[in-house]
């Protein structure tokens, strides 16, 4: 497993909230990244602003 910078999660993450068309698994294809990384990247809907437990 490599290991990105945080500011590559944090676009990644942007990126996907940018295009509300397209899925977790095509953005991680885009970025070259397994579909799960990015997954456990996203924040849950449940997840306010700010770290939480429930986000990590």
């Amino acid at each position: 497993m490599k290991n990105c910078p945080p500011e590559f999660g944090a676009d990644a993450v942007a990126l996907y909230q940018s295009r509300p068309e397209t899925t977790i698994r095509q953005v991680a294809a885009d970025l070259g990244i397994n579909p799960e990384t990015l997954r456990n990247w996203v924040p849950s809907p449940d997840c306010g602003p700010g770290p939480h437990a429930c986000c990590n």
